[in-house]
């Protein structure tokens, strides 16, 4: 397999960096996820050297950098956006466009993707973390419930208690009161969520929903925020096999004929 690795995407998030090893036929044959470390550039590195140890790759493999971190993989031999690379990723893996929704830990993306896999439109929100995955990890440390478990937990109830602070900060002041006045942690995550989804909705509404709905992103895994997306939108929500990877493979795809 590791002589047939023909690029490398690395994906430098807020919260992971991803990098993906395609194939001859752009398909996703090696990945790897690791949290983001404060040392971005010597962690970029390691990961780099893990990737061609472990797919006996030669010094002349393409790297094609994406994410918020991307400046700073000194190795890449190109740097590209992510609106450009998760639209990639996503056409690859689905075969469709239609309307992507990538919720990061750092931004939050609508990308409004075409039939030929190219971007048509898309908004975005890097400006308040109250749209974000950030959103929800703050939460749920301030609540005690562990991040993979938050979508269910706020499906487990019909009551939801609104959120109306559109600030993240003053988000978890009112969490507090909640909690204070007994409002049970189920009712207050289902809020939060939706609070969240209707944040992506009023961008999705800005670039124009064209079907199917797309998820990527590590915050597709959450099951609350692929269902209340979907209901909130009256469309059915598609997710790739790997939503997380899909900036890292649209980058890996950068320079391969099979993109």
């Amino acid at each position: 397999m590791g002589n047939d690795i023909r690029a490398l995407g690395i994906d430098v998030g807020s919260t992971t960096v991803k990098v993906v090893g395609v194939d001859a036929e752009g398909s996703l044959a090696w990945h790897i996820v690791k949290p983001t470390d404060p040392r971005v550039e010597d962690q970029v590195s390691r990961l780099l050297a893990r990737a061609r140890a472990e797919c006996d790759l030669s010094d002349g493999v393409p790297v094609v950098a994406t994410g918020y971190g991307r400046g700073l993989v000194q190795q890449a031999t190109r740097k590209v956006t992510e609106i450009t690379c998760h639209a990639r990723g996503i056409f690859r893996e689905l075969g469709h466009g239609g309307t992507l929704v990538d919720i990061g830990g750092q931004d939050s993306k609508v990308i409004g993707v075409t039939a030929k896999g190219e971007v048509r439109d898309f908004a975005m929100n890097d400006k308040c973390a109250a749209g974000t995955g950030r959103f929800l990890e703050n939460t749920a440390q301030r609540l005690r419930v562990p991040l993979d478990e938050m979508g269910g937990v706020a499906l487990s109830v019909s009551e939801e208690r609104a959120i109306s602070s559109t600030c993240t900060v003053f988000a978890e002041s009112e969490v507090i009161s909640l909690l204070a006045h007994g409002v049970p942690v189920e009712s207050i995550l289902r809020g939060l969520h939706r609070s969240l989804i209707k944040r992506i909705a009023a961008m999705i509404r800005v670039v124009g929903l064209t079907a199917p709905l797309m998820l990527s992103g590590g915050v597709a895994q959450n099951a609350a925020i692929r269902q209340m997306l979907a209901d909130e939108m009256s469309a059915d929500v598609i997710l790739p096999r790997h939503p997380q990877l899909m900036g890292a493979y649209g980058a890996a795809l950068i320079n391969t004929t099979h993109s």
